[in-house]
C-alpha cells in the first residue's frame, strides 16, 4: 500500500492538463474581475459576480476534464466557502449592501454534502453492496433468467430486462460489470466468429443506461433533476420515488423491448440456442434473509406514497443503512466500496444551485433577461440536444450538474408559458432522460467503457446501436413528459 501511494505521488505531470487548468484559472480570474456592468444584468452584486465566475470555472473544468470531475465539485464547494460565505477569508468579505450583496451561510454550502438526495443515493449504494456481498444478485440473476429458456433471442431479451431492472436500484457501472461476468460462460457456448457475442455484450451497457432512468437512484442526473424539482425554496413540486417510477418504469420496459429488436437487427444470432450457467457464490444463513427482507421492505416503502407511510424517499433510504449496520451485514470496510466520487460530483451540482439561488443571482437573472419571450419549444429542443451532445463526451452527471441550475432559472423566468409543453418538469426531467440516452461512444458512460474493454465490441458497433436507441429514447421520453404535463399527472 505504501509503495502504491509513493508511486502515485511521484507520478509524471500531465503537461497538457496542467496548461489547460491554468487557462481555466485565467478565464475564471478575468470573469471574476470584470466591471459589473459588463454582464448586462441590472443590480448585479459582487457576490453574484463571483458565483458567475465559479460557474464558469465549473463549466470549463467539467468539459475539458483538466482535473477529475469529482475534484472540480470539491473545488466548487471549497471556493464558495472561502470567497462567498459568512466564514470566507477576510479579504473577500465586505459590508453587505446593494452593491456587495449578501454572503451565503457556510453551513448551507457544506450541507450540500449531506443533502437529503445524497442520503437517497447512499441508501442505493448500501443496498447494492449488501446484495453483492450476500450473493443476492447472483440468486436473482440465476432465477430471473430461467423463464427465458434457451432460445438465443429470448436469452438476449432476458439479459436486457434483468440488467435494466438491476440498474434501477444498483449503480449502472456495478450492474454492467456484474452482468458481463455472468456472460462469460455463455460466450463459451457461442461461435467465436458470430455476431451473437456482440449482441449480448451490447445488451449490457444499453440496458444499464436505460434502466437507470426508472428510479431517482438509478443514475445521478435523476437525483440532480429531482432535487431541483423538489427544492422547498424553488419549484417545490413534491415528486416522490413512487411518482417518478410510476411513469418512468413503463417507459424503460418499452425501451428495453425496442432495444432488443434493434440489437437483433444489427447483430443477429447464427446459433439458435444457448446453454446457460450463471456461476457465483450465494451465502446461506440468517444474514441472507436480512438482506432479502430489507431489500423488499425498502423498495416497498419507496413505492408506497409518503402520505401513507409518513416518510419521504430520502428518509426511507436510512432504513437499509441502519438495519445492515446493526446486523453486521455492512462493515466499516464495506463503506470503502461506495462510489464517493459520484457523491461529491452530485454535491458540487447542488452547491452551484445553492449559489445561484442563495445569492439572489437566479432572481436577478429572471428580472433582467426576458425569458417569457423565448419559445418553450426552442428551450426544450436546445436543452435536450445540448445535454445529449455533452453527455456523449463528458460525464452525464457533470452535464446535468451544469444544465439543471441554469434551466431552473430559465423555467422560473418563463412562468406559465411552459404549460404549452407540459411545464417545468418536462424540461428538467428531460435533462435526466437526455443524459441517460447518450451512449454513442465508449467514453459516454462507464457501462459503455466496461463493455468496450472486453474487446468484443468495436466503436462503430457501439455508435450504431447507441445512436439509434438514444434517439428513440429521447423521442419517447419527451413525448411521455409532454403527456404527463398536459394531463397534470405530476
Amino acid at each position: 500500500m505504501e509503495e502504491e501511494k509513493e508511486n502515485v505521488m511521484s507520478g509524471r505531470l500531465n503537461t497538457k492538463k496542467l496548461f489547460t487548468f491554468l487557462g481555466i484559472i485565467a478565464v475564471t480570474a478575468i470573469v471574476w474581475n470584470l466591471p459589473i456592468d459588463t454582464f448586462g444584468i441590472d443590480g448585479l452584486t459582487v457576490i453574484q459576480q463571483r458565483i458567475i465566475a465559479i460557474f464558469v470555472f465549473a463549466t470549463l473544468s467539467w468539459i475539458t476534464e483538466a482535473v477529475p470531475s469529482w475534484a472540480t465539485s470539491l473545488a466548487i464547494i471549497t471556493v464558495m466557502c472561502l470567497t462567498v460565505s459568512n466564514n470566507s477569508l477576510a479579504m473577500f468579505k465586505g459590508e453587505e449592501n446593494e452593491v456587495f450583496g449578501t454572503l451565503l451561510k457556510s453551513k448551507e454550502i457544506m450541507a450540500t454534502f449531506a443533502n437529503p438526495v445524497i442520503i437517497l443515493f447512499l441508501g442505493g449504494f448500501i443496498l447494492a453492496i449488501a446484495a453483492t456481498k450476500s450473493g443476492l444478485d447472483v440468486l436473482l440473476a440465476r432465477n430471473l433468467i430461467k423463464p427465458f429458456g434457451h432460445k438465443s433471442e429470448n436469452v438476449l431479451l432476458g439479459f436486457l430486462l434483468i440488467t435494466g431492472v438491476f440498474s434501477m436500484f444498483v449503480s449502472n457501472t456495478a450492474t454492467a460489470a456484474m452482468m458481463l461476468t455472468f456472460l462469460t460462460p455463455v460466450f463459451a457456448a457461442l461461435p467465436p466468429n458470430g455476431k451473437g457475442r456482440i449482441a449480448l455484450t451490447m445488451s449490457i451497457p444499453v440496458a444499464a443506461n436505460l434502466g437507470g432512468m426508472a428510479t431517482p437512484i438509478g443514475t445521478p442526473p435523476n437525483a440532480i433533476a429531482l432535487q431541483a424539482l423538489n427544492d422547498p425554496e424553488g419549484l417545490n413540486m413534491g415528486i416522490s420515488f413512487g411518482n417518478w417510477m410510476t411513469f418512468m418504469f413503463p417507459l424503460v420496459i418499452i425501451l428495453l423491448f425496442i432495444s432488443w429488436r434493434i440489437i437483433l437487427k444489427f447483430f443477429p444470432f447464427t446459433q439458435k440456442t444457448i446453454e446457460l450457467e450463471i456461476k457465483g457464490r450465494i451465502h446461506k444463513g440468517w444474514r441472507m434473509w436480512v438482506v432479502s427482507g430489507t431489500f423488499i421492505l425498502t423498495i416497498l416503502l419507496w413505492l408506497i406514497p409518503g402520505k401513507i407511510t409518513g416518510m419521504d424517499s430520502n428518509t426511507v433510504a436510512m432504513v437499509p443503512m441502519g438495519i445492515f449496520a446493526i446486523t453486521g451485514v455492512i462493515t466499516g470496510k464495506d463503506l470503502q466500496e461506495i462510489n464517493w466520487s459520484v457523491i461529491w460530483m452530485v454535491a458540487g451540482g447542488f452547491a452551484l444551485g445553492l449559489g445561484m439561488n442563495g445569492s439572489g443571482l437566479a432572481d436577478r437573472a429572471i428580472e433582467s433577461i426576458p425569458f417569457k419571450e423565448f419559445s418553450p419549444v426552442i428551450i426544450l429542443i436546445l436543452s435536450g440536444l445540448i445535454c445529449y451532445f455533452l453527455s456523449n463526451f463528458i460525464s452525464n452527471t457533470a452535464t446535468a450538474a451544469l444544465l439543471v441550475p441554469i434551466l431552473s432559472v430559465v423555467c422560473a423566468g418563463m412562468g406559465d408559458t411552459l404549460n404549452s409543453i407540459g411545464g417545468t418538469s418536462t424540461i428538467l426531467i428531460g435533462i435526466a432522460i437526455a443524459a441517460s440516452s447518450a451512449m454513442c461512444l465508449p467514453i459516454s458512460t462507464p457501462p459503455n467503457a466496461i463493455a468496450y474493454s472486453t474487446g468484443l465490441v468495436k466503436q462503430n458497433d457501439m455508435l450504431k446501436v447507441g445512436l439509434t436507441v438514444g434517439i428513440i429514447s429521447m423521442i419517447l421520453g419527451y413525448a411521455l413528459l409532454f403527456f404527463i404535463g398536459e394531463t397534470h399527472l405530476l
